[in-house]
């Protein structure tokens, strides 16, 4: 019996399908809480059930269901079909499910469903519940149906949704795809590295590192992928992300907050990372800075940021958190980092330190649904041989394209602004090389516009010059006929006299 493969249309009409079950009675943010578990509940059962056939086939009923013949175990109690049975109290149900599930996978699926308030039949009453439940049963969800990779696009075009319906609260846990690949490329991971993301929302950066070495045909599983998420519901659903994405090695710390209290450490020491990939809450006013002051990490050497902008907070961590040897991070900010005159302490210690690599302006919109410009500022331990002791500036504010009210980057874009990161050559108008003695001379200013003219500003200031040298050819021409007609009248005058 061949399987019906989903096409993504397919997909995509599905899972928002089931979203627009819950529309009218949560708020749109709260989606995800709910859709995505039991998206995961339902992926585990199909495969159980598609492992367990593939067994039978090979070994007998027998040994359908030993362990070794299945990713995940699922309970009595657990299966998709025990939801499909429940007609009251499904909530409970459902999360009585959930729970039988982490407690039979404890290595690596405790906690994984979240805290979605199942039990609260006032915004999701038994009939919505059987509603959902039936929905989702409205396909097979098995790996031959839906390889882990459409799965996956699928669950990230679901997120995406979920962010244009939610609105400002998206920047919680969306960061522009396209801009993440940018991300991705310029620091080429390799396999068996090790990533982390200090703020990953829902994995995406994390993700994008796996998806960039299985495109080029190497093996992504041994990547060493490393995310902590302060909403806990959030850091669920990017361990969620990871597993339908055929990633079950991910470590995600969920619940805690990484500048107060990092998760992932070495003997009592941060741990040290390859790659570090991360769009950090911008501006955050709420925030220990006294506990920052007496960091025990030593993550304030460049000094402690003010109370109203923790952004420093975060480059300090992350600095510190690179391997001496391999580390290398792109971050995503703000402009203000690269100017505000209440970091300019920090920001000299920065540049001093000789690992900002390059600073990388970027077109508005690309903070999602923020129309602020945005900046990617990249950080490498060990620069190439002749990078040392500089910075590359580029101006991509351009490069962009706008659809939809959506702000997002073509491979073109993409491209452009790769060929000048590698190149690391001054190209008038787009980029710049500045030495670290030059950015001092600019009082430890990384503004773009001190670097790399714009090629608006250009054309301004050669029209402003094409003006003026009109002008004064116009006022020497003018005096030297004046001067003629001068000397002309002189002449009749002479003649007039005779």
């Amino acid at each position: 019996m061949t399987t019906k493969k989903i096409t993504q249309h397919e997909l995509e009409s599905y899972l928002w399908g089931a979203a627009m079950l819950l529309r009218g009675l949560i708020d749109a943010g709260d989606y995800k809480q709910f859709i995505f578990p039991l998206l995961f509940l339902k992926r585990l059962s199909d495969v159980y059930d598609e492992e367990h056939a593939d067994a039978a086939a090979l070994f007998g009923e027998a040994g359908a269901d030993l362990p070794e013949n299945h990713r995940f175990v699922i309970p009595d109690g657990g299966h998709w079909e025990d939801l499909r049975a429940t007609s009251t109290n499904v909530g409970a149900k459902i999360l009585q499910a959930m729970r039988s599930i982490e407690s039979a996978n404890q290595d690596t699926l405790y906690g994984v469903f979240g805290e979605g308030d199942w039990g609260n039949k006032d915004f999701l009453p038994d009939a919505t519940l059987r509603d959902l439940v039936e929905h989702f049963s409205s396909r097979t969800l098995t790996t031959k149906a839906l390889p882990e990779d459409e799965l996956g696009n699928g669950y990230e075009f679901l997120i995406k949704k979920f962010a244009d319906d939610s609105g400002h609260t998206a920047q919680e846990f969306y960061t522009n795809r396209t801009l993440v690949h940018l991300m991705t490329l310029m620091l080429k991971p390799e396999p068996g590295e090790s990533v982390y993301d200090p703020t990953c929302g829902t994995g995406g950066m994390l993700i994008s590192t796996a998806a960039e070495i299985k495109r080029q045909g190497k093996e992504f599983r041994g990547l060493k992928l490393y995310g902590q998420e302060l909403n806990h519901g959030t850091s669920a659903i990017a361990r969620m992300n990871l597993v339908l994405h055929g990633i079950e090695d991910g470590h995600i710390a969920g619940g805690t907050s990484t500048l107060s209290d990092p998760a992932f450490l070495d003997q009592g020491k941060l741990k040290k990372f390859d790659i570090v990939l991360a769009n950090p809450p911008y501006s955050i006013k709420s925030w220990n800075r006294n506990a920052f002051a007496a960091d025990p990490y030593g993550r304030n050497a460049w000094g402690v940021p003010p109370q109203g902008r923790a952004d420093y907070a975060f480059f300090q961590h992350i600095a510190a958190s690179l391997d001496p040897v391999t580390g290398r991070a792109a971050i995503l900010f703000p402009h203000g980092v690269l100017f505000r005159k209440e970091e300019k302490t920090l920001r000299e210690a920065l540049v001093k330190s000789d690992l900002i690599e390059a600073v990388i302006g970027l077109g508005p919109g690309l903070f999602y649904n923020s129309p602020m410009e945005a900046v990617v500022v990249t950080l490498r331990t060990r620069k190439p041989d002749g990078h040392c002791g500089s910075v590359l500036f580029i101006n991509a504010v351009t490069e962009y394209a706008r659809e939809q009210a959506q702000s997002f980057l073509r491979d073109s874009h993409q491209q452009r602004i790769l060929r000048a990161y590698e190149s690391w050559n001054a190209e008038p108008g787009f980029a710049a090389v500045a030495t670290l003695a030059e950015i001092e001379g600019k009082d430890w200013s990384l503004a773009i516009p001190l670097y790399v003219e714009s090629v608006a500003t250009r054309a301004q200031r050669n029209e402003e010059t094409t003006v003026a040298s009109v002008v004064t050819s116009w006022r020497d021409a003018a005096s030297a006929a004046d001067e003629s007609i001068a000397s002309v009248l002189a002449l009749l005058r002479a003649e007039v006299a005779k």
